[in-house]
This record gives C-alpha cells, sequence and structure tokens, in this order.
C-alpha cells in the first residue's frame, strides 16, 4: 500500500471544523515536546520518536518510501 501523503491527523473524541486543526495540534504538541532542550537533546528525542513510530508503523516497504519522500528535494 503506497504511502498516504493526505491529511491524516485525528484526535479520538475530539471535533476539528477545519482540515488543517489537528495539524496545528500535532505541530504544538512537537514543538513543546523540544522546548526548553539542548540541541542535543532535541536532536535524541527526535531520533528516539522515528524509532517509536517506525516500530509502530512497522512495514519496512512503507517506511522505505517516508524515507525516500523525506529525502528527496534536499540539497
Amino acid at each position: 500500500m503506497p504511502l498516504n501523503l493526505q491529511p491524516n491527523l485525528t484526535e479520538s473524541g475530539k471535533r476539528y471544523f477545519r482540515a488543517f486543526t489537528p495539524g496545528d495540534d500535532f505541530y504544538e504538541a512537537l514543538i513543546d515536546t523540544h522546548r526548553d532542550l539542548s540541541d542535543e537533546q532535541s536532536a535524541m528525542v527526535n531520533a528516539k520518536l522515528v524509532l517509536l513510530l517506525a516500530n509502530h508503523i512497522g512495514d519496512i516497504g512503507t517506511l522505505r518510501e517516508a524515507m525516500q519522500i523525506a529525502r528527496s528535494d534536499t540539497a
């Protein structure tokens, strides 16, 4: 199954009235996670988060596709 690139963020039990709102909530939570951390601590949190989410996804093909997309168009 191809990687879903459409907005797909939700929070159980919460109603959203605009499609971008769940993404805003996620971004705010991500920024809060990094607040007051050093660069090294922030990099460690990112590494742990990637590994936790990769384990949750579990499908190596999906993960490879995500890595390819994430790396594309970077200098």
